[in-house]
């Protein structure tokens, strides 16, 4: 069954305060911090006022693409859980994941069922591995099937352009759901699907 879920690029205040106070509300929260190309893209000063909140039940995950070190030294202080990071190499990661002593979620990004067999480099370094398209903020979709043989001891969280009414494909997985677009109306994060989509993990996953 689904393990719980992801909501990814939050970048206002109402948004996240109704999403943190859900009677269901998400194990993971993420957070666009150095991608401008995204809609989704917090600055860095608009992004501590964001963060100055009780994040209680649910965890911060600072999401990163290839962060060089003046980020990363920029967001150390900031209440972030983890660190989910794409176009980093092993190496890379364990100097990240050594000096700031944060978990990590490594990103194996998805165009073809080879690519799947990246993961087994990063299994020591992470907390969480997550499969996406190579669309990055495009919400772009690739073939969830090919995940179907993955033996890792790590939890396993997919996204990829998924849509509420995906859920119901992955009720026998024990994925994490990581979503973004699909809880968008016009761009903008919208409530009432952010509370359909909470709603249906709560029912598929108790």
């Amino acid at each position: 069954m689904i393990q719980n879920c992801k909501i990814c690029g939050v970048k206002d205040p109402q948004i996240l305060d109704y999403i943190i106070n859900h009677n269901y509300p998400p194990k993971m929260i993420g957070f666009i911090c150095n991608w401008p190309k995204s809609k989704r893209f917090v600055n860095h000063e608009d992004l501590k006022q964001l963060l100055n909140v009780d994040k209680k039940q649910s965890k911060f995950v600072a999401v990163l693409v290839n962060p060089n070190n003046d980020i990363l030294e920029k967001i150390k202080d900031l209440p972030f859980d983890y660190y989910q990071i794409y176009d980093c190499e092993p190496n890379q990661i364990k100097k990240i994941r050594d000096k700031y002593k944060i978990k990590i979620i490594s990103v194996i990004t998805i165009s073809s069922k080879e690519d799947v067999e990246k993961y087994k480099k990063y299994e020591d370094l992470s907390e969480l591995i997550l499969f996406d398209s190579k669309g990055y903020h495009q919400s772009i979709a690739f073939d969830h099937t090919h995940l179907e043989n993955i033996e890792t001891k790590l939890p396993v969280m997919i996204a990829g352009d998924i849509k509420i009414e995906d859920l119901k494909n992955f009720k026998n997985k024990n994925f994490y759901i990581d979503i973004s677009g699909g809880l968008e109306t016009e761009g903008v994060k919208d409530i009432n699907k952010i509370d359909k989509f909470l709603n249906s993990v709560h029912n598929i996953s108790s």
